[in-house]
């Protein structure tokens, strides 16, 4: 894996063990198919330097990856992402559901009727999807 594939915008926090993170990260990598099942991942070596964080963390974070089988590792081999759909859809239902929850837990605040906030909801993720679909030119077009 190369610089330019997700590993330098890695920032870390102060409040989770740097392991944990890791293993954070590279579930967003693969829910969003920057890490597409089956890919062979940086050893673990090359994931500490990628990160700059120490070789131990990594061997940590990708232990803690392989009991959860998010990765495997048979032998000598690299490690690759895992190519288990069930494994797949899990980490995305985790994700989202850590987001959602989150997203509750902030606006219940507000006692907004659940059918306003649904529609607010719809309106922002269209507004989102078609921003991000727009050509990166600076967004002036002249066509």
């Amino acid at each position: 894996m190369k610089t330019g594939e997700g590993w330098e915008e890695v920032a870390f926090n102060n409040r989770d063990p740097v392991y944990l993170q890791v293993v954070r990260h590279f579930k967003e990598q693969i829910v969003t198919g920057r890490l597409a099942a089956g890919k062979v991942i940086p050893s673990r070596r090359e994931l500490g330097a990628l990160l700059k964080i120490n070789p131990n963390t990594a061997q940590r974070a990708y232990k803690e990856m392989e009991e959860r089988q998010l990765i495997v590792t048979e032998g000598n081999s690299p490690s690759r992402i895992t190519v288990d759909e069930n494994v797949l859809r899990a980490i995305r239902s985790e994700l989202l559901g850590e987001a959602v929850e989150a997203f509750v837990a902030s606006v219940r605040k507000i006692d907004v009727p659940v059918e306003e906030l649904l529609e607010l909801v719809k309106v922002k993720y269209s507004e989102q999807r078609s921003q991000s679909a727009l050509p990166e030119s600076g967004g002036n077009r002249d066509d």
